[in-house]
């Protein structure tokens, strides 16, 4: 058993003090910004702003072709006096001059081949001349503090502003200097600018041999600048993945919405101390305008052949046809497109496996010391890693026995959930062997065999009774409801209200096929086509129009692929179909925890998940939404409840369920709603779960910097005091990596130099500490050794590089407010015995875990809460109201 876990995280070193370095910087200027201003006014860009400058290409070129230029600035297109470049050398006149001219004559395409010259030549001629009003402006040296930290109210120490985009390109350079030696090989690595950091490719990239075609991949490290709640520096994260490339596109051109190519380009200029470093960032796409591929308008792609004459740099429509060609090198020019599932299959595997990571992590260690050190290891602290699950008894039990007593504990559940009444299944089928191992697999879950009805009314139709619960299934063929979605193609109107009324025409077409239940619970079961299917025009997928029109009828909707012939995987899959049903029935409860006595016997569960969507959303329209789950362990299994902000009540989740499809929401306030929903939850202890990452948007007061122990805040009012919203009130934050590295990826590790994974509670020995880390056990499936070489494979390894690498992550667990000594005291309950943190943090993790599934990526609450976000489904205006209200939940109305 691994006893420590090793993050790969950074933070300032003390013994070293500041890490300062000499710094050249440059601000636009209030001449150059008015002059590029004037440009960009006249040629028809910037709307209402025209002194915001597009400036974002420009950088991209500057960062690829400026010796020395390290980051960029944020928002110098807007106000010229803040600084823009920063480099460890200044950037010659005749480099600096054509790039911004250059750059400026794209402003305006048609007018474009006039002006860039012009201003390059009077840019040029300011040098020599004072009296020319437009110039470039002067270079400045600044010492800059790259460790400098500002501490919050609340104690949690964060960087300087402009340290989030500086620092990670900083680190990059340095560690770019270093060549990456193992297996006998060495690798080379190259910077790519990325918005929220750095990255370092290994360049150039690796090659495996298979199937007749080599397929290359590289090494890519994610440097970005994070914070943790109360700590007292800092962290620098560095994550490492495999890029791979595509070198066979199998997609075709008007179906790439847009991919990223790096480019590798000498500099047309003198040596820098950065030459040869960069990879430059450019995105291809197609243009439906022009009916073609083009570089996207803020690639540095399109600027480069007005800039350099004698080399020949990819075309879009030969980069598509040829990316083998092109990642092999043209001449001192090479190209690589980051392959994305959508362009067809890669056979290097994704991931990297703890010991190839663990390498890379001591690398880093070394190309980072003195300056930055690494964050210590977090040590258990617990050994309660699980609540009480049949499913790890390590009591002998006789053949059959513990799956008895699942299947037993699973019809509780069940009829805790419909409290007598009969449950309606509907199977819509494409192939039989769907509808059999469905029928077979609910069997095997409850452990009774539905019995097949007989008569000419009861073809396909299945009947299970037994400790009261009662469940009538029918099958049948799904037919034209599970077609392609017919989506108007008139790009004259807007693409939400074009998909309402297809949803529309769904919906009449389901309301006249199929009745609501004639219980109070019913659920489809639906065999529809996978993803792949509509990838040429993917509104044309029926399941969210299904979703809706079902519950408008008053059903539950869950939904499978077709399975192909070779499928040997539907049992797994009808088991996985039939338990997220009796999910959304609410059949699904915490098993009993084994954290101890500090844990109140008749604790309640809360968890709050904000639903947003953009016009990119499933229906195309914009929405945010709270929703709120409660769950109450102590009154027996399937007591989950949501909360119906419309009628201000806790409503049982499947009809929670039901109603987020015909809402898109009140339009108060999400912290509004947050407060009045922390009143209602006074009458019994309270446990509090929030996702900081996916609440943190409409509820600021959860950025770290604001954060203070027992205390909770909204808006810009002062913090209140946890326990002024319940006496037994405790709220924790949890967090992962937010495709962001919020959190630092981690590995386990000993003393004799093993590498691994662990499941466990980890934290720091710091007293009082709030801050913890939940890692879970690797499913089976994901099982891979653990010493798997993939950049350099071994000659016994040489498949390695096929194979993909699943890490767990690490969720981040933060006791934001507890009953602590002095939330007691400031209470007036000074006598009362206080919490333990690191008790409330094992119980989040226990959370994790359950009979039925593997290790959930958040608490059960949370992971009900989120789940429940898909039958958040908001239509165009003029068609959500439409329909049953309720579907025999509550009679039917019109809204």
């Amino acid at each position: 058993m691994y006893h420590a876990i090793r993050s790969t995280a950074y933070e300032p070193d003390p013994t070293h003090g500041s890490w300062q370095e000499e710094t050249h910087v440059l601000r636009l200027g209030e001449d150059l910004h008015t002059e590029l201003s004037r440009m960009h006014s006249e040629a028809g860009g910037g709307g209402g702003r025209p002194d915001r400058l597009p400036v974002r290409q420009l950088n991209f070129l500057l960062q690829a072709l400026a010796p020395g230029v390290i980051a960029t600035g944020r928002n110098a297109g807007t106000d010229g006096s803040l600084p823009w470049l920063y480099a460890r050398e200044t950037v010659p006149p005749d480099v600096l001059a054509p790039l911004i001219g250059t750059w400026a004559a794209r402003l305006s395409p048609e007018d474009g081949d006039d002006d860039g010259p012009d201003l390059e030549e009077r840019l040029l001629t300011a040098e020599a001349d004072p009296a020319v009003p437009v110039r470039l402006p002067r270079w400045e040296t600044e010492r800059v503090d790259l460790t400098e930290t500002v501490a919050s109210a609340g104690g949690t120490a964060g960087p300087a502003q402009r340290l989030y985009g500086l620092l990670p390109e900083w680190i990059a350079f340095r560690l770019a200097a270093r060549p990456f030696r193992t297996g006998g090989a060495t690798l080379h690595f190259r910077v790519e600018s990325s918005g929220s950091g750095a990255r370092l490719i290994s360049w150039p990239p690796q090659r495996y041999e298979r199937g007749k075609r080599t397929w290359f991949y590289s090494a890519c490290l994610n440097i970005t600048v994070h914070t943790v709640p109360f700590a007292s520096s800092f962290r620098v994260h560095v994550s490492s993945q495999v890029r791979r490339w595509a070198t066979e596109l199998e997609v075709r051109p008007h179906a790439l919405g847009g991919a990223t190519v790096l480019l590798d380009v000498p500099l047309p200029w003198p040596d820098g101390p950065d030459r040869g470093r960069r990879l430059a960032v450019n995105t291809l796409g197609y243009d439906r305008r022009l009916k073609e591929l083009v570089w996207r308008r803020r690639s540095p792609a399109l600027l480069l052949p007005d800039l350099d004459i004698v080399r020949h740099y990819p075309e879009p429509a030969e980069l598509f046809a040829h990316p083998e060609r092109w990642i092999n090198g043209s001449g001192d020019v090479a190209a690589g497109i980051v392959h994305h599932p959508a362009v067809g299959p890669h056979k290097v595997g994704s991931g990297l496996m703890p010991r190839e990571r663990a390498e890379l992590d001591t690398w880093v260690e070394e190309g980072l010391s003195p300056v930055l050190r690494r964050v210590a290891d977090l040590t258990r602290v617990t050994r309660s890693n699980t609540p009480s699950l049949l499913t790890r008894s390590g009591a002998k039990a006789a053949p059959g026995a513990r799956e008895a007593r699942l299947a037993l504990m699973r019809r509780e559940a069940l009829a805790r959930a419909l409290k007598g009444r009969t449950l309606e299944v509907e199977i819509l089928w494409q192939s039989p062997e769907i509808r059999t191992a469905l029928v077979a697999e609910l069997a095997q879950l409850i452990g009774l065999a539905p019995v097949e009805k007989s008569g000419p009314d009861a073809d396909g139709t299945w009947q299970v009774r037994g400790d009261g619960i009662e469940i009538r299934v029918r099958a049948r063929p799904a037919g034209p409801l599970v077609d392609a979605l017919p989506v108007s193609r008139d790009r004259g109107r807007p693409k939400a209200v074009r998909f309402a009324e297809a949803v529309e025409g769904r919906c009449a077409l389901v309301a006249e096929r199929m009745a609501p239940p004639r219980g109070e619970a019913g659920v489809v079961i639906a065999e529809i086509a996978g993803k792949d299917r509509f990838a040429a025009h993917p509104d044309s997928d029926p399941k969210h129009a299904l979703r809706l029109a079902w519950a408008r009828q008053g059903w539950l909707s869950q939904f499978l692929n077709v399975a192909d012939d070779t499928d040997s995987t539907l049992e797994h899959r009808a088991r996985w179909i039939w338990l997220d049903a009796f999910r959304q029935l609410g059949a699904v409860s915490p098993p009993a925890h084994r954290v101890g006595a500090g844990i109140p016997g008749d604790l309640q569960y809360a968890a709050l998940w904000l639903v947003r969507y953009t016009r990119k959303g499933p229906t195309r329209r914009p929405a945010r939404r709270l929703v709120a789950v409660r769950v109450r362990p102590g009154d027996g299994p399937g007591v989950i409840e949501g909360w119906d902000a419309e009628r201000g009540e806790w409503v049982p989740y499947p009809k929670l369920l039901l109603r987020l499809s015909r809402s898109a929401g009140p339009t108060v306030e999400i912290e509004r709603q947050i407060r009045t929903l922390l009143f209602q939850l006074r009458d019994r202890p309270t446990l509090l779960l929030a996702d900081a990452g996916n609440l943190r948007q409409c509820w600021p007061r959860l950025c770290n910097g604001s954060l203070a122990r027992d205390t909770i805040g909204f808006g810009a009012e002062p913090g209140q005091r946890l326990a002024a919203y319940g006496n037994d009130l405790r709220m924790l934050l949890v967090r992962d990596d937010n495709g962001r590295d919020e959190v630092a990826e981690w590995y386990a590790h000993d003393p004799r130099g093993n590498v691994g994974f662990a499941e466990g509670v980890w934290g720091t020995a710091e007293e009082g500490n709030r801050v913890f880390a939940s890692t879970a056990a690797t499913p089976h499936t994901a099982a891979m050794p653990k010493g798997l070489m993939k950049l350099v494979p071994t000659a016994k390894g040489r498949t390695a590089p096929g194979k993909t690498a699943w890490n767990p992550g690490q969720l981040e667990i933060t006791v934001l407010g507890c009953l602590s000594e002095k939330a007691l005291a400031d209470s007036g309950r000074a006598g009362d015995a206080p919490d333990h943190p690191v008790e409330w943090a094992t119980l989040a993790h226990q959370l994790r875990y359950h009979d039925d599934y593997p290790p959930l990526a958040r608490p059960l609450p949370l992971h009900l809460a989120r789940l429940a976000g898909q039958y958040v489904l908001p239509v165009a205006d003029g068609t959500k109201d439409r329909g049953r209200a309720e579907g025999g939940v509550s009679g039917a109305s019109a809204r």
